[in-house]
This record gives structure tokens, sequence and C-alpha cells, in this order.
């Protein structure tokens, strides 16, 4: 996937209410994830991972992992459980409004047309969150009948259907998959509590796109559900949740301006279910339940564009707002649970912002500002005695609120048809999210407590690349990143032993608290190169990046560490071959560095290189059949390490067979 963005047209037809591509994003760095990328994994976050660089917080994927650690980050800086990245779809944000993590399997690859991987490029017109990046997903359009089908089984019990289906101006997404999963927990280290983490899904959405008055008008109705095993007995997670969104755009096929108006609204519900776990793993007892998490995320997005001549001038503003609470059971001593909590609050942010773009003969150059202004209020902490319902703790943490500035600039110049420089910088920030202020949590023995005094995050980064369309496609990069004040957890107390507030902290376990550390910089390579040879392609992807933590006057133990969860490398090294008219073969090796699971690199993640292969046989027209195994080899992949030393895996070699329809 080089780093290529789509190129610039003179002349659009846009059916769905969006706006053509900007001129700007020429000037930086976008990959794009076109549908054949897409159709090869039955889960989003599993294709977008292809690109090295994209993860989620740990390397266990959305099949597996807890809802709480699937939020996105780009180039691998300092990745984080709710995500340093932007998630949107035709320009909503898919972000969950409680936690900042994305619910993947809300997501099915069949209702997508593609997507859009945006590596730092700022605020800009993207607004809060947009710190990494953004990942912009395009739905498909609308067609009669059935437009894209997957039907599949494969080992662990896992069995999944997928389709899109509609009319004119009518398209339906619907998906479901049950797996019975595998064991995290391999080795001597097993125990009886350890097993199979399972997983049952299903989601559903409808979107009705048409023209009222010359206005691009589309509505889209969305909802889900996940039940999920978390490998241990006693553990486990139940995510629930809908979504709204109205689109008007009146975009101009004439000179790529317009307009566009959007409304959303998110809905998410979280339940978990915590254990302690004996030091043999030969038992365990109910440690902690979070009963729910309801919460309610809305806000709108316009922008207007206009062409004249060779400038581009663009201005947008945003609203979100977010208010949620987790409702949760804990303390549980042995005669069960002697607590009660709920904690919660509200968050808003909004912006405004311009942009303009010159388009020259051979160089581009763009440029914008952006102001964004912010709020937390309504912050709360009650804990109660379950017994006798006494008022144990009853925190109300004062409403906080500030202005961000943001800007960004570009520019890129065509050495010949063949070779292109581009360079860029621009900024960035994330408030925290209402689950990072307000919610604690329990990983096995380690507990991490809530901080409702957490300052937003901001990034400073510059890039420069050079790249090229010829005998091949290729780039190759750099860039320089800044995080400061990154959320990050920080250790502040071991085990065994009682600290306020978290309570007891058993052997082997340790307490950390989410703070905003000093700042992170983030050095970095990477390079690019795909190769049509006609019946077969090579594509080659890779990052490096150095990265160090300056710990500040709040964690100065962290200064020159390694942010937790951080590969100094990753390549992804795909082919495909066309070996005949119906039988396509594809694979791609992808290697994961090595990472620390914890701030203070105590806890190793050894680095890992996996093998995925597909093949497909085409039936005729757009349907094939398939088998496809990830991981081939079965390597152990570690995914997390506790403070005794135990490892849990990611997924073992998955092979599963099934029919595919793309139309």
């Amino acid at each position: 996937m080089p780093d290529m963005p789509p190129p610039m047209v003179s002349e659009v037809q846009v059916t769905a209410p969006r706006l053509a591509p900007s001129p700007a994003d020429l000037a930086f760095s976008i990959v794009r994830v076109g549908p054949d990328d897409l159709a090869r994994s039955p889960r989003l976050d599993e294709a977008l991972r292809a690109e090295p660089g994209v993860s989620l917080f740990r390397r266990t994927g959305s099949e597996v992992a807890n809802p709480t650690i699937q939020g996105l980050s780009l180039r691998a800086i300092a990745p984080s459980g709710a995500g340093r990245t932007l998630v949107t779809l035709d320009g909503a944000p898919q972000n969950d409004p409680f936690g900042g993590w994305v619910i993947w399997s809300a997501l099915p690859p069949e209702g997508l047309a593609g997507a859009d991987i945006i590596k730092g490029a700022g605020a800009g017109p993207y607004g809060a969150g947009a710190l990494t990046g953004v990942v912009a997903l395009q739905e498909r359009e609308p067609q009669p009948g059935l437009s894209a089908l997957d039907v599949s089984a494969g080992e662990y019990g896992t069995y999944r259907g997928a389709a899109a289906f509609g009319a004119d101006h009518l398209m339906v997404v619907v998906s479901g998959l049950t797996q019975e999963g595998y064991v995290p927990v391999r080795g001597a280290g097993r125990g009886a509590v350890d097993e199979a983490a399972g997983l049952n899904q299903v989601s559903a959405a409808a979107r009705l796109q048409g023209q009222v008055a010359g206005v691009n008008a589309a509505f889209r109705l969305a909802a889900f559900e996940e039940r999920r095993g978390g490998g241990v007995q006693g553990v486990g997670s139940q995510a629930s949740g809908g979504a709204a969104t109205l689109s008007l755009a009146q975009p101009s096929a004439r000179d790529a301006g317009g307009w566009r108006l959007q409304a959303w609204l998110r809905t998410s519900d979280l339940k978990n279910r915590f254990a302690a776990i004996e030091d043999d793993r030969s038992a365990g007892r109910p440690a902690a339940e979070q009963l729910a998490t309801p919460a309610l995320g809305y806000g709108m997005n316009a922008a207007w564009r206009a062409v004249n001549g060779p400038w581009t001038w663009e201005v947008g503003a945003d609203l979100r707002v977010t208010d949620g609470e987790t409702r949760e059971h804990f303390r549980n001593l042995g005669a069960g649970f002697t607590r009660g909590r709920v904690a919660g609050g509200r968050t808003q942010v909004g912006g405004v912002y311009g942009e303009a773009t010159r388009v020259g003969e051979r160089l581009l150059l763009t440029g914008g500002l952006r102001v964004d202004g912010w709020e937390a209020s309504e912050a709360r902490r009650i804990e109660r005695d379950l017994n006798g319902g006494a008022v144990l703790l009853d925190s109300r943490a004062p409403d906080r609120s500030g202005t961000t500035p943001t800007g960004r600039l570009g520019a890129r110049y065509e050495l010949s048809e063949a070779i292109y420089l581009r360079g860029a910088a621009y900024s960035g920030f994330r408030p925290p999210t209402l689950n990072e202020l307000h919610r604690p949590f329990r990983v096995g023995n380690d507990i991490t407590e809530a901080n409702p005094a957490l300052e937003p995050e901001q990034l400073y980064g510059v890039e420069a690349a050079v790249g090229g369309q010829g005998v091949f496609a290729w780039s190759a990069g750099v860039f320089f990143n800044r995080l400061e004040h990154p959320i990050t957890n920080v250790t502040i107390g071991q085990g065994p032993g009682a600290f306020p507030i978290a309570g007891f902290v058993p052997a082997g376990g340790v307490l950390r608290q989410r703070q905003n550390a000093g700042a992170i910089e983030a050095w970095g390579l990477e390079l690019s190169a795909d190769r049509d040879f006609g019946a077969w392609t090579v594509r080659f992807d890779a990052v490096a990046t150095r990265a160090e933590v300056d710990g500040g006057s709040v964690a100065p133990q962290l200064d020159g560490l390694r942010p937790a969860q951080t590969p100094e490398i990753a390549a992804t090294l795909g082919l495909d071959w066309a070996l005949t008219e119906r039988l396509r073969l594809s694979g791609q090796v992808r290697h994961d560095g090595q990472r620390f699971e914890d701030d203070l690199n105590s806890r190793s993640l050894a680095a890992a290189t996996t093998l995925d292969l597909r093949a497909a046989w085409r039936l005729g027209g757009d349907a094939e059949v398939y088998l496809a195994a990830d991981n081939l080899l079965d390597a152990e992949i570690e995914a997390q390490v506790a403070g005794d030393g135990l490892v849990t895996l990611a997924a073992p070699r998955m092979v599963r067979l099934g029919y595919s329809l793309r139309r």
C-alpha cells in the first residue's frame, strides 16, 4: 500500500452526500485500502493492520480483545486502549462515546467501498481525536439486489456470515459471527481457570439516500451487539449500541467545490466481568463487575468549499458532546461484592477551521488554522456500601475547560511526471475520554485508577517524503512527532498492599493511574513499494519508530524509556499471484518488533513474524470460493505478560473455508 493519495479530478460525480477529495490531500501521507484489500479479511481491523504502524493497543485482534483495548493508533506512537486515531464513516465519528475505542464488528468489510489511512496531518478539517491520524471509511453505494456476500467456517468453531443488499436508494448491511475461540494461555502456565475466549456478534445497518431539491441526502441507522469471553472463568464482556446519521451535501461536479452538513448520534453500553486468579491458576473469584456504562454521543459537522482558478478554499466547523457513566460492583473479600460505584461525567469539544490550497503546474501549497474549545464537566464518583447503602466516597471534581489552537502546512512538488517531493507540518489534540477520566479497571491482579484531572494530549509533527509512479509505485519518508501531556498508565504502587481509593492490590500485581506524563518524542522512517508484473503483484511496507518518554515532574521514572506497546519496527511483504484466469493466490508476511508491555519497560513482548495465505477459485462473474490461513506457521505471538511472568498469546493458526461475492 504505497503512499499515493487519490489523484485530483476536474469532474466528479457524487451520489453519496460527501464532498470530493480535497486537493490538499496530496501534500500528506495517505494510504488507500481498496475493496480487494478489505475482502481478504472478515474483520476490518485485520485488514487495516496489514499496513505497518496501524495497530490496536495490543497484538490481539478484535476477535478476542476486550472492547476497551480496541482503540486504533498510527505510526506506533504510544498506542493506547482509547486509541489516538479518529475513525470516521463518510465523515461521522465511529469512536465509542465513552471510551474512544472502536467496535470493529459493527463495521463489516462487506459494507465498505474503501478506507483512507491518513497519517499525521493534524486536526485540520478532522477535529479532535485525530492525533496520530485518521482512518476515513467510505460506505458502499446502494445497488439493486445482492452486492456483497461472505459466508465461511473455520477452526475453533468459527462461523460467519455477512451481506450487503438493497435497491436503487437503499442499502442494508448485516453480519453475524459465532466463535468458540482459543485459550489465550498455553503451555505450562495454563491452569484450571483458563478457557476459550468465545465471541458471538451481530450487527445491522441501513442507509436510505437520494436527492431532495438538488441536494444529496442520506439517513443511516445502525445497531450492534457482541458477547465475548475473556479466556478465564468468570471473565467476559458484552457491548451493544446504535447510531443514527443524517447527511446533506451539494457537491459541484464542475470544480469539486460545494458544501456538506452532517448530524450524528451514537449510543453505547459496555458490561465487563473481572476475576482475581490464584497464583497456580487453579481457581479464581469475582473481583469486579461493570454492570453498565450507558453513554450518549452526538454532534454535527459542516464544511463549505469553493474553487477559484488555482485556489481552493474550505471552511468548516464541528461539535461533539459525550455523556456517560460506569456502574460497578467491586471489592470482594471472599463473601461477595461489598462496594458499588457510579462514576462519570460529560465532555464537549467544538471547533472552527479554515484552509487554503493552491495548485500550480508543479507545486501544490496548502495551509490552514483551527481553534477548538473543550470542556469536562459534571464529574462524579460515588461509592456505597452494598449492605447498608452508606455513602463511603462522594468525589466531585471541578469543571474544567480550555481552548486549543492547531494548524497544518503542506507542500508537494512534481519533479517529473514520475517523481514527487512532499513535506508537511501539523498539530492535533485529543481530549481525554470519559473512560480515562472516570473508570478504574482491573486486568488480572493489576489495577489502573482513573483521573478526572487529565488534560488534553497535543501532538506536533513534521514529515518529508519522496515518491513516484513509474515501473512501480514507491515512497520513502521520515517523520518526527512530539506528543505532549500523553495520557499514560503510570505505576504508583506494587502489591501486596492496600491503597487509598484503589483498595487491596494482590501479590504480583501493580497499581497504576492514568496521568499526563511530560512528553513522548518519536522519530520514524517509512518505506513502501508496489510493483505489478501482470500475473503477480508484490507489495512491501515498513515503518521504523524510535520513541522515547520524558516523564516530566509527574513520572521522572519514565525518562528515557520506550512507551508501552511501541515496537521499533513493523513490516509487511505481500504477494498476489494469478496462476490462471480462475485461481488466485495471495499471501503476506508480517513482522512486529519487540515491544514492552508496561510503562517501566520491565515486561518484554518478543518480536513476532506471521505468514498468512489465501487461495481463491473464481466461479464466474463476481463469486469465488476461498481457503485462507492466518498465522499459517502457528507462531506464538506474545500479546500480554503479567507481573508474575504469565504470558497471554494472540491467535494461533486459524484456517477458514468460505464463499465470497463482490459486485
